[in-house]
């Protein structure tokens, strides 16, 4: 049984201010001395560095695509243990999941599973009396949603939150708060969206607490926390990792170090990865590719999520004893798991800066933007699954692969296209392709074993 206090914030559509919103709460009832639990509905990793940063404690997604709808409670129920009150961001537009999949992953079907109230942040800049019939559509569209309260937006003056107030009086969803048009704490954007906490850290904190006090100044922070609180308790169990991974058949074993890429340009990790890998009997120890001339002593094995390669391709080409340090690792048959950012550290050049030279790919940046939900199916045996074995996972990248021969794909994607991608050799497992392991524990186990083998 769960009953910590919870919301959820959404929105008609993104860019309405959903992460104005969720981290500017964050941060403030943190400062007020409550333990925040902060989540993020869907893949996306930046919003969490940013809840991270907000809280002290990690940012956690909820990915009912990813993780598959049976989890998003226990993983909830776990990153909220101990907590005062939760807050979770949602993705998109409230309704809005995986294509073609109905609620599938949506911000709705996760206030759903976690019987949550939603808080609507409407971006009400060019709408007054209309805002009203926008509020209704939303909140009378599926029943088991319980939309609690309307933050404003982008209002233009105090005319205009009389206004927009006054429309929605008739509409039975209270006004929780009203945020004025502000530019000057925006965080800045690039190709993939917002710009990492890890890259401007200092700039970082300033802009948290900035949106703190917009949400002091213009919220109900009192009236948000009753609204928490009159969420129902839940009945799910908690998700434990070392739990997971001896329903998959393993154990802690051997304390084999394996060296996770951390820094300004591998950002992209699920906080549940470090977690299950320590609980299959791991030893991780983080580096940092831009900085380190080594890899931690002891090494037996690497893991390279995700994250901005490319920004820092000059910067990595030019630490040539990691990069020699990481070939002589791969060369030597250690398991070596790789995602996106990872896939594109291992490659032989990046827009023409030395990478590891592992693979025999060069990569590029590109204008197309590959974005989006994948099944995916392992196509051989590799460190990280079986033969035939069947997951879920994201791409989101802007760069493209021109491969040579001498390598065998690691996935055969089959939804919502039939191509295969990635690489796999010796113990070297590489794509472009996200995956979550709290639904595939066994892959932590997996990689552990051969680590210690």
């Amino acid at each position: 049984m769960v009953s910590v206090p919870r919301l959820v914030i959404a929105a008609p559509a993104s860019g309405s201010g959903k992460t104005t919103v969720a981290t500017g709460l964050m941060a403030l009832l943190a400062a007020r001395g409550l333990a925040v639990s902060p989540h993020k509905v869907g893949p996306d990793y930046i919003d969490a560095g940013y809840h991270a940063l907000a809280t002290g404690r990690p940012g956690r997604n909820l990915d009912a695509y990813l993780c598959g709808t049976e989890l998003i409670g226990p993983l909830f129920a776990h990153g909220a243990a101990g907590c005062d009150v939760a807050v979770v961001e949602g993705v998109m537009g409230l309704y809005d999941g995986a294509a073609g999949q109905g609620e599938l992953a949506s911000t709705a079907q996760v206030a759903k599973l976690l019987r949550a109230p939603v808080v609507l942040v409407v971006d009400a800049s060019s709408q007054s009396r209309s805002v009203a019939a926008l509020v209704h559509g939303f909140a009378s569209w599926d029943p088991e949603v319980r939309i609690g309260g309307v933050i404003l937006n982008k209002v233009g003056s105090d005319r205009h939150e009389a206004l927009l107030r006054e429309a929605l009086d008739e509409s039975g969803v209270p006004v929780l708060g009203a945020l004025r048009r502000a530019t000057e704490i925006e965080t800045p954007s690039r190709h993939l969206g917002l710009v990492p906490v890890a890259e401007r850290r200092a700039e970082a904190v300033d802009v948290v607490r900035g949106l703190a006090e917009r949400v002091r100044a213009g919220c109900d922070v009192e009236g948000l926390l009753r609204l928490a609180r009159s969420a129902p308790p839940l009945e799910v169990g908690v998700w434990d990792a070392g739990s997971a991974v001896r329903e998959a058949g393993g154990g802690a074993r051997g304390g084999p170090v394996v060296a996770v890429a951390g820094g300004a340009a591998f950002t992209f990790s699920y906080t549940e990865h470090v977690e299950l890998l320590r609980a299959a009997g791991a030893d991780v120890v983080v580096f940092d590719p831009l900085r380190d001339g080594r890899l931690p002593p002891g090494t037996r094995g690497m893991v390279i999520g995700g994250g901005f390669p490319e920004v820092y391709a000059a910067e990595l080409g030019a630490n040539e004893p990691l990069r020699k340090a990481v070939a002589e690792l791969a060369r030597s048959g250690a398991p070596v798991a790789a995602e996106c950012a990872g896939l594109l550290y291992l490659a032989r050049s990046l827009d023409g800066a030395p990478m590891c030279g592992v693979l025999d790919a060069d990569a590029r940046m590109s204008e197309r933007l590959t974005l989006g939900y994948r099944e995916a199916v392992a196509v051989g045996d590799s460190v990280l699954a079986e033969a035939g074995t069947r997951l879920r996972g994201h791409e989101f990248h802007r760069t493209v692969l021109e491969p040579g021969a001498g390598a065998a794909p690691a996935w055969g994607l089959v939804r919502p296209e039939r191509r295969v991608e990635g690489f796999v050799q010796r113990g070297v497992h590489a794509s472009y392709l996200h995956t979550h392991w709290a639904a595939a524990p066994a892959m932590a186990q997996r990689f552990v074993e051969r680590c210690v083998a």
